[in-house]
């Protein structure tokens, strides 16, 4: 059977590195027609005098677009990439962690399969035609991830022990 697109959830932290708060989640989608995070593989390919290839692949360099992205005032993620344009953030200011969540697995007290990673956001631009202020970015994930579960209730992460 089919797994519907909805059943994969991606929860962006509005809580930016060096920021004390706790974490702050906002699901990733209104609006959106697609999220589909890239996956740009290092490969390398050899050849040797006997005809043969050989492939290693050995990193992954994973990153998605969030387009278009809807400014709505009092939401906590327009909030953060507003701060973003206005203070020209760089370098750690724009870490934080996303989770991707398995909605179509079992649930456990309100719980699904997680995976956070961390990752960095970049604004892409800013402003948009009439039907809106909007603010497209990327997401930049960096490969370091923990396994848990996300309640999709509290927006809460819990790693796994």
């Amino acid at each position: 059977m089919k797994i519907e697109r909805k059943y994969m959830a991606h929860y962006l932290n509005t809580v930016f590195a060096g920021d004390t708060s706790t974490a702050a989640y906002v699901r990733l989608g209104k609006d959106l027609e697609e999220y589909s995070p890239e996956l740009s593989a290092n490969v390398e390919k050899k050849s040797n005098i006997m005809g043969e290839t050989s492939v290693t692949i050995d990193s992954y360099q994973k990153q998605g677009e969030v387009a278009p992205y809807y400014a709505e005032k009092d939401d906590p993620l327009f909030t953060k990439l507003q701060a973003i344009i206005d203070g020209d953030l760089v370098l750690d200011d724009l870490k934080t962690d996303i989770v991707e969540v398995k909605l179509w697995e079992t649930e456990s007290s309100g719980a699904y399969p997680a995976v956070k990673e961390e990752c960095y956001v970049e604004v892409s631009s800013y402003g948009g035609d009439t039907t809106g202020y909007q603010i497209p970015f990327n997401v930049h994930y960096t490969g370091v991830k923990t396994t848990g579960t996300f309640n999709v209730s509290t927006k809460t992460f819990t790693a796994s022990t």
